[in-house]
């Protein structure tokens, strides 16, 4: 998903997976999959439901998105 042709969408996590995996609801009523990317990290960090992200997308696939995660969350 590196490149120009990606973009960031706001959104509220409205369900927590056990898999790592989270549920997102966007503004405009849709929801998508979002996963942290964070490889190498001992421990992922954790989004609890209500929680607002910012979530990036491409145009090839808008049923999932990489979380993004401030450097003051980690």
């Amino acid at each position: 998903m590196a490149g120009e042709r990606t973009f960031r969408v706001e959104g509220i996590i409205i369900a927590v997976h056990p898999n790592g995996t989270h549920r997102v609801g966007l503004a405009n009523g849709h929801t998508l999959l979002g996963f942290y990317s964070l490889r190498g990290a001992k421990q992922p960090p954790v989004g609890r439901v209500g929680d607002t992200v910012k979530v990036q997308l491409t145009p090839y696939d808008l049923s999932q998105g990489r979380i993004l995660v401030e450097t003051e969350q980690i």
